[in-house]
């Protein structure tokens, strides 16, 4: 899986999932969030995956690369 973009809270990444979701693109969440439990990210990122093959078209829909984003530290 590679990383299509990266975000501070799950919230601030919504916008980018349902932006995936839209276009059929399926994803992942990797996100320290003790499974959902917590209302907040424990390390303070989120990031969210998609398969090789689907990177470009993720993207391409997103609008840029993550390089182009700030990491989460």
């Amino acid at each position: 899986m590679i990383a299509v973009g990266a975000y501070p809270t799950q919230s601030d990444s919504q916008l980018a999932q349902m932006v995936l979701w839209a276009a059929g693109i399926r994803y992942a969440i990797d996100a320290d969030d003790a499974g959902a439990s917590y209302p907040f990210d424990l390390t303070g990122g989120v990031r969210l995956l998609v398969g090789e093959l689907d990177a470009d078209d993720a993207w391409s829909v997103l609008g840029d690369r993550p390089a182009t984003r700030k990491e989460p530290s």
